[in-house]
């Protein structure tokens, strides 16, 4: 008899979802896009109004072929892809593909179906209601796609001829970039000024600290204090004063829990709290979408879709919440009415749900067994922060207390402020992270019961230095908050851009933040030069609400892309005319011809070139790579006895044998700190890169594995005798974390 053939995108999924099914279905996964533009060409007919030449890649075509046997003889055939304008593609591209769109009797037996979740319930609705292929949805990604071929296809090639082969350009990543790069540059040019913290200790009953905030009635600016010498003289001023509650203020403060997540603010705070990257959020939001194994072979969907931007939850959602806030925490914690939210996004579908558990019932610990560690994680920060958003405000007691000192010269008043929970509500599950830097705490803590006219001791006045700090770099999670402000990208686009751009090699990320690299530098600079309305902020989230108009049926694809393509291509026509090789000429001659040598981009990085080029063809490497060069000049190779020598690669420098091809023998070449490891005393701390980022170890290594994840400085600390590194922007501290040790870098 035959069957039902269902076709979802990927084998996890397919295995989920044929859980909820009888023997009817079949169900069958495509293993992601099955149509694509090709690789080897643009693929995109210009002159016929941009009409995309789709090819079946080589890796599916085994796949389509098994597709087309099993739809021929279905007795219907469900795409059941997921419901956001890529799944909507795919089952367009799946049609296509299987030929069901070009024979009426064929077509008449496909049907469209999505959900939101993997559940049972779900999944049955979905059967039962049925719809057409959103033409819409597919219009908009397929527009996407057309508009970031032209863009990657004809800019690539530009950059060839200005900068380097091998470099390419993108639309969105491009924006991305010059957001890091124009950060970079604001904290290169940020001079630090001084600025000192006056701190008094008061006791009544019990200690409390204050800080300086008026002096005769009028508020400090936080910079008025300018050096030790000022600093001093205010103390000198305050020295065997006595000290006089002025005012105490007490008020009720209300804080309301965060919106239940979308894909943004769930990247962002996996970011801050996990400390995951985008794409690595993605990947396991989506394992828990798909579906995992909670009992004997019971493959079951954990979360609901986890690329949507609407804040949305269902009645069945609230009314889970409400009995499992009662049931956990009881009446004190349930709301009278469910909370609803409103989604920013003037395109939120509200139809749509934000990302929550399946089944709120289902509480983390009950299934930790049946996830891994990362699985459990993403799964235990949705489950907390859904319950929160239906849990009722935080209270809290805010005090602040004002004690006056009256100097020799002047008045003084030091603020104190602290505050105590009454009431904890939605913090008893979850409170969202931030992305400030953490505050030292100055003038906050525990108050005694205080009132006016008390007369609380001086215990100390201390001064604090402070130098001001420069913007912080880019995360994760504030990258992708500054994309999403500025109306760059959608969803489904935050994490693959931050991958390409590191892939590309136009950022580096460090310390979980991101550094542009030099080509990063000038490629950003090249096109802001020769093309910003590539990397305009607001020309490119004009065309983020164009696709979206597309996806909503209010405007056609062609023409949007037309009004964008035809003036961009005049420009760089007219820019390939003009444009010359990017180079940096030096101050020095050409020891061959007498031209001028410049600096050049290569294939590996930099190097020094005759101007004079295709003529001259002297070359030399960069002092620093000469310097390498000269370092390992006698190195041997162990295993046939010749010299090695320093060779340049796509992943830096290294050693190889210069009996090669026959000798195939590498070794790594060590970037030196010149700290010696504390732990064996014989090696050297040299700097190591991993998937994670740069870190330094011992270079004895295997023997001692001595590691640090922060570069040394060299100094030990005072207090416990470690290695210090360098931490954040602007301090050093201890690389023993049970030491409080920090200081700021001195400035030159």
């Amino acid at each position: 008899m035959p069957k039902s053939l269902v076709i979802v995108e990927s084998p996890t999924k397919a295995k989920t979802i044929s859980r909820f099914l009888n023997n009817q279905y079949e169900v069958q996964a495509s293993f992601g896009h099955i149509r694509d533009l090709p690789t080897s060409k643009m693929g995109v007919d210009i002159e016929h109004n941009f009409e995309p030449t789709y090819v079946i890649p080589p890796k599916a075509k085994k796949r389509v072929a098994e597709l087309k046997k099993l739809a021929k003889d279905a007795e219907e055939i469900i795409l059941a892809t997921d419901e956001d304008r890529e799944g909507e593609a795919i089952a367009w591209h799946l049609l296509h593909a299987l030929g069901l769109g070009k024979v009426k009797s064929q077509e008449s037996k496909v049907k469209r179906i999505a959900f939101h979740e993997i559940t049972k319930t779900a999944i049955d609705e979905a059967l039962k209601n049925p719809r057409e292929l959103d033409l819409h949805l597919v219009d908009a990604q397929q527009a996407r796609r057309v508009l970031d071929r032209l863009v990657g296809y004809e800019l690539s090639p530009f950059l060839w001829k200005k900068v380097k082969r091998g470099l390419s350009a993108g639309r969105v990543q491009s924006v991305a970039v010059r957001l890091i790069v124009d950060r970079e540059r604001e904290i290169l040019k940020f001079a630090p000024q001084e600025y000192w913290s006056i701190i008094a200790t008061f006791n009544k009953d019990a200690n409390f600290t204050g800080k300086l905030a008026k002096i005769d009635g009028k508020s400090l600016d936080k910079l008025e204090v300018k050096n030790e010498t000022q600093a001093q003289k205010i103390i000198s001023d305050l020295r065997n004063r006595q000290a006089v509650v002025a005012e105490v203020t007490k008020k009720e403060v209300r804080r309301n829990p965060a919106a239940p997540f979308i894909t943004s603010t769930l990247q962002q705070e996996a970011a801050r709290k996990l400390g995951f990257s985008a794409k690595q959020t993605m990947m396991y939001a989506q394992q828990l979408y798909e579906g995992v194994e909670i009992g004997e072979n019971e493959a079951t969907g954990l979360i609901t879709y986890m690329r949507t931007d609407s804040v949305n939850l269902s009645d069945f959602a609230l009314d889970s919440a409400k009995q499992t806030i009662l049931d956990r925490y009881g009446k004190e914690y349930v709301l009278d009415q469910p909370r609803r939210y409103t989604s920013k996004s003037k395109n939120a579908q509200e139809a749509h749900e934000a990302i929550r558990p399946t089944d709120l019932m289902r509480d983390p610990e009950s299934i930790k067994d049946h996830l891994d560690r990362n699985q459990y994680r993403l799964y235990d920060l949705i489950w907390k922060r859904t319950l929160a958003t239906q849990m009722p405000e935080a209270v809290f007691d805010a005090t602040s207390i004002d004690t006056e000192i009256a100097g020799v010269k002047k008045k003084y008043t030091f603020r104190s402020t602290g505050q105590v929970i009454k009431f904890d509500g939605f913090m008893k599950v979850y409170l969202e992270g931030t992305d400030e830097e953490e505050a030292n705490g100055e003038g906050e803590g525990l108050l005694p019961e205080l009132k006016k006219g008390d007369e609380p001791r001086v215990v100390k006045i201390i001064p604090n230095q402070h130098f001001t700090q420069p913007p912080a770099r880019y995360t994760d999670a504030t990258l992708i908050k500054a994309l999403e402000e500025q109306g760059i990208g959608r969803p489904s686009t935050y994490a693959p851009t931050i991958s390409t751009i590191q892939e590309r090699d136009y950022v580096n990320k460090i310390d979980k933040k991101f550094h542009p690299t030099e080509i990063g530098f000038i490629v950003n600079d090249i096109l802001v030069e020769h093309f910003p309305a590539v990397v305009d902020l607001q020309f490119t989230a004009k065309m983020e609400d164009e696709l979206d108009e597309i996806a909503n049926g209010e405007k056609a694809w062609v023409p949007v892309i037309r009004e964008f393509y035809e003036p961009f291509h005049s420009n760089l026509k007219t820019k390939e005319k003009e444009v010359e090789k990017h180079v940096i000429e030096l101050d020095e001659k050409c020891p061959e011809s007498g031209h001028p040598l410049v600096i050049k981009f290569g294939r590996f990085g930099k190097f020094i070139a005759c101007s004079n080029y295709p003529e001259c063809k002297f070359t030399r490497p960069m002092p620093e790579e000469q310097k390498l060069m000269d370092e390992h000049k006698d190195v041997i190779c162990e295993k046939c006895g010749r010299p090695m020598a320093v060779k340049f690669g796509r992943f830096g420098s290294f050693l190889g044998c210069t009996g090669y091809p026959e000798c195939k023998n590498i070794k790594k070449i060590q970037k030196g700190t010149g700290v010696e490891c504390p732990k064996c005393g014989e090696g050297e701390l040299v700097e190591r890169r991993s998937k994670r980022g740069i870190f330094y170890s011992c270079s004895k290594y295997p023997q001692c594995k001595f590691l640090l994840n922060q570069k040394p400085t060299g100094e030990k600390c005072p207090k416990s005798g470690d290695l210090l590194v360098y931490a954040k922007d602007g301090v050093i501290k201890c690389s023993n974390k049970e030491c409080d040790f920090e200081k700021e870098i001195e400035k030159v």
